[in-house]
């Protein structure tokens, strides 16, 4: 735990990682305060399977420019966005039931789909129709997700550009000067993990091969596509 002096920030730290259950614990009482804010328009920094995030309503227009102006990232740069579940997935992308089969052998997990976007606004992917999608593999994300009801951005909670924090204190410290950040729910520090695979299935592409092989999804896509 690390404490904040003269700023606005909260700093929640979350003494569990995994098996956080529906229970009114201090836990769950904190990852809904953040969950709160993300839903009034805030921003939180929150831990993931990969990386600590930088996470906005990605339905809220408003809220979503913030991301790119507490970033410095290039306006026409798509941001990331991440759901709970399968279902969510399907409200957010336009999936046919091979594009679901396909999601439910990997998510969640370290897995980010290309897929057609619907009812996400413009900003979340500019010049494109297309959205990046993931359903993380961490309790404290999913929670994050279902509490606020609403999809939210996982760009990684630093400046465009450099090197993505694995540790509350590094993204304090990556973004301290921003006045916009409302929450870091601190999750405790993450292992040096391999970044998420980046499959396009509107062309059944490999974008980035990282945590989970090519090899895997070739088979997956074989199997389920019948190419």
């Amino acid at each position: 735990m690390f404490h904040v002096t003269g700023k606005n920030m909260e700093i929640l730290k979350l003494d569990r990682i995994d098996g956080i259950d529906e229970k009114e614990t201090r836990e769950t009482k904190k990852i809904k305060r953040a969950a709160d804010v993300l839903r009034s328009g805030g921003l939180v920094i929150y831990p993931t399977d990969t990386l600590y995030g930088l996470g906005a309503n990605a339905l809220d227009k408003n809220a979503v420019k913030k991301v790119f102006e507490v970033k410095n990232r290039p306006p026409d740069m798509p941001i990331p966005v991440a759901v709970s579940s399968i279902e969510m997935l399907k409200e957010y992308a336009v999936m046919g039931e091979n594009d679901v089969e396909f999601a439910k052998r990997f998510l969640p997990g370290a897995l980010t789909l290309i897929l057609k976007r619907k009812n996400l606004p413009d900003i979340i992917s500019p010049n494109t129709d297309t959205v990046a999608l993931r359903i993380p593999k961490s309790d404290i994300t999913l929670k994050l997700i279902k509490y606020a009801g609403i999809p939210i951005t996982t760009t990684s909670a630093n400046i465009s550009g450099e090197k993505p924090p694995l540790t509350a204190r590094e993204a304090y410290r990556a973004l301290k000067d921003i006045k916009d950040i409302d929450i870091i729910l601190d999750g405790g520090p993450l292992k040096m993990r391999v970044p998420s695979t980046i499959f396009d299935l509107t062309q059944l592409k490999i974008l980035r091969e990282g945590q989970i092989s090519k090899d895997l999804l070739i088979k997956a896509g074989r199997e389920i596509y019948g190419r």
